[in-house]
C-alpha cells in the first residue's frame, strides 16, 4: 500500500499545477512601433500616446491605438483615435518569472486557452480510464501500473521543454491518461491485496498521499515561479520508482480469476514469507481456476438488473463528485485570498477529509456517508452563489468546507465502487465510473467560462449536480463487512 501511494504524491502536480502557471499579471499591447518615430520617449509617454484607457482610467490590456505613419508632432497635436486589438504581442512586467501566461500569451482573445487546456488534460484522464481500466482486467494490474508510471515520467518531463502551447496541450493529454492509469490500478491492487476489514484503510491511505501532494504543490509553486522548473520538479522524481519492476506483485485475486493458479500461489507464499507466516499446503490447494475466467465487458454491467442499477447510480455519483471537486480545485484564483495559502488550506482539509473518511466508513458504512457528503458539498457551492464579491474570507471558508466534503465523498466513491462491482468486471466498472468522472473533469473548466455571463452560474452548476447524486445514493445497497463479489451471478454482496 505504501509503494502504491508514492506515485500519488506527484499526481496533484499534474492536475493542479497549471493554476499557478497562469497567474494573471498586468499586461498591455506592445506599441513599440512609435519608438521608430521617436526613440526618446519614456515608457509612460509611450503608453499615454498609444493606449486607450478603460472606464476606471487604467490602460486597456487588450486594445491599442492603430499605428499610423504620421510624424511625431502630428501624433501629439491630433492624437490617435482608431483602436484595434493587440497586433504585435503583449508586454509583461520584466521582474516576473516565466509563466505559461507570459510565455504563450494566454491573455485577451487567447485567455480561454487556459481553461481549454485544462479540459484537454481532463480528456486525457478520460482516455486513460477508457484504456487502462479494461486493459488491467485483461493483462493485469501490475503491467498497467508500470506503463502508466513510465508515460507520466517521460511526457511529464517533456512538457518542460515544449516550444508551443499546442504541443504542451497534447503532452498534457498523455500525462492525464497516465495519471488515470495510476489511480485506477493502484486502487485495484490496494483493494485486492488486503482483507475485508482493511480495504477502506488501504484505499484511503493512498488518497491521503494525494492530499499531502496538494500541500507539497502549494510549497513548490510558491518557491519555484518558473513554470518549466516547476514541471520538472513535479515529474522527474517519478523516475526513482522504476524499482517497482522488481518488487511490485501482481494481484493474487486477479491471477486466480485468470486461472493462473501457480503464479497466484507463488505471490501468496511470498507475501506470507515477508510477514513471517506460513500458508498450510492444504489451504493453497483450495485455490481452483474459476469456470468463468474471461474478463467481463462493459455490456455485462447492464445485463443484470442489480448491476445495472449500481452502474447507473455510481456512474452519476462519480460524475457529480468529480464536477464539484474539480470545480472548487480549479477555482483557487477566484476566491479572493492568496492562492498559495488557499491551495495549502485545500491540501490540509483534503488530508483531514481522507483521514476522517476511514472512521466514517467504519462507523457508518458506505451508503450514508456517500449520500450526506455529496449533499453537503453541493450545498456549500450553492451558498457561495449568494455571497457578495467583497467577502472573500467567507467565500474561501465555504469553499474549503466544500472541498473537505467533496474529497471525503471522492474517497468513499472509490471504496464503495470497489466493493459493489464483482471482481470479473471490477476494473471495467470502476473504469466506466472513472470515465464519467473525467467527463465531469472536462466540463468543469468549460463551465468556469460561463462566469463571464454571470459569476454565480458556475457555482450553481457545481452545487446542483452533487445534491442530486446524494439523493440517488439511497438506491444502493450497503457493503460494510461484506466479502468481495467475484462473478456477475451474485445478486448482492455477501455478509461475512
Amino acid at each position: 500500500v505504501l509503494f502504491l501511494s508514492l506515485p500519488l504524491l506527484l499526481s496533484p502536480f499534474q492536475m493542479f499545477a497549471q493554476v499557478f502557471m497562469v497567474v494573471d499579471v498586468p499586461h498591455h499591447c506592445n506599441t513599440s512601433w512609435i519608438l521608430a518615430i521617436n526613440p526618446n520617449l519614456t515608457e509612460e509617454e509611450q503608453l499615454n500616446l498609444t493606449l486607450p484607457r478603460d472606464a476606471d482610467g487604467e490602460y486597456e490590456q487588450c486594445f491599442m491605438y492603430s499605428p499610423v505613419d504620421w510624424d511625431f508632432d502630428s501624433i501629439v497635436t491630433y492624437g490617435l483615435n482608431s483602436t484595434e486589438k493587440c497586433s504585435s504581442g503583449w508586454v509583461y512586467p520584466s521582474a516576473e518569472a516565466p509563466s505559461l501566461l507570459t510565455e504563450f500569451d494566454l491573455v485577451c482573445d487567447r485567455k480561454d486557452l487556459n481553461d481549454i487546456s485544462q479540459s484537454i488534460y481532463m480528456a486525457g484522464l478520460l482516455l486513460g480510464a477508457m484504456i487502462f481500466g479494461p486493459l488491467s482486467d485483461r493483462i493485469g494490474r501490475r503491467p498497467v501500473l508500470l506503463i502508466s508510471i513510465l508515460l507520466q515520467c517521460v511526457f511529464g518531463l517533456a512538457i518542460a521543454f515544449v516550444p508551443h502551447f499546442y504541443v504542451y496541450m497534447a503532452f498534457r493529454c498523455v500525462v492525464g491518461a497516465s495519471v488515470s492509469g495510476i489511480l485506477i490500478t493502484a486502487l485495484a491492487l490496494a483493494t485486492e491485496w488486503v482483507g475485508v476489514s482493511s480495504r477502506p484503510k488501504a484505499v484511503l491511505i493512498s488518497h491521503c498521499c494525494f492530499a499531502v501532494g496538494q500541500m507539497l504543490l502549494a510549497g513548490f509553486s510558491y518557491a519555484i515561479r518558473n513554470w518549466r522548473l516547476l514541471e520538472i520538479a513535479g515529474s522527474a522524481p517519478l523516475f526513482a520508482l522504476f524499482f517497482y519492476i522488481c518488487i511490485l506483485p501482481e494481484s493474487a485475486r486477479w491471477l486466480v480469476m485468470k486461472g493462473r493458479i501457480e503464479e497466484a500461489k507463488k505471490v501468496l507464499q511470498k507475501a506470507a514469507s515477508i510477514n513471517k507466516r506460513t500458508i498450510p499446503p492444504a489451504l493453497l490447494e483450495q485455490l481452483k481456476p474459476e469456470t468463468q475466467t474471461k474478463s467481463g465487458s462493459t455490456l455485462d454491467l447492464f445485463r443484470k438488473k442489480h448491476l445495472r442499477k449500481v452502474t447507473l447510480v455510481m456512474s452519476y455519483t462519480w460524475f457529480a463528485v468529480s464536477l464539484v471537486y474539480y470545480g472548487l480545485s480549479l477555482n483557487v484564483t477566484s476566491f479572493g485570498l492568496d492562492i498559495y495559502l488557499t491551495q495549502l488550506a485545500f491540501g490540509v482539509v483534503e488530508l483531514a477529509a481522507r483521514s476522517s473518511c476511514i472512521c466514517l466508513l467504519q462507523w457508518f458504512g458506505r451508503k450514508k456517508p456517500q449520500a450526506v457528503l455529496l449533499l453537503l458539498s453541493g450545498l456549500m457551492c450553492l451558498i457561495i452563489t449568494g455571497i457578495p464579491e467583497d467577502q472573500p474570507v467567507v467565500t474561501t471558508v465555504l469553499a474549503i468546507i466544500g472541498k473537505f466534503t467533496a474529497s471525503a465523498s471522492f474517497s468513499t466513491s472509490y471504496v464503495y465502487s470497489a466493493e459493489l462491482f464483482p471482481t470479473v468486471v471490477r476494473q471495467t466498472g470502476v473504469g466506466l465510473c472513472s470515465m464519467l468522472a473525467r467527463v465531469a473533469g472536462i466540463m468543469a473548466p468549460l463551465i468556469r467560462l460561463l462566469g463571464q455571463y454571470h459569476q454565480a452560474i458556475p457555482m450553481a452548476i457545481f452545487g446542483s449536480a452533487p445534491v442530486v447524486g446524494g439523493l440517488l445514493c439511497v438506491l444502493l445497497p450497503e457493503t460494510r463487512g461484506t466479502d468481495l463479489v467475484d462473478d456477475t451471478r451474485t445478486t448482492a454482496p455477501r455478509m461475512r
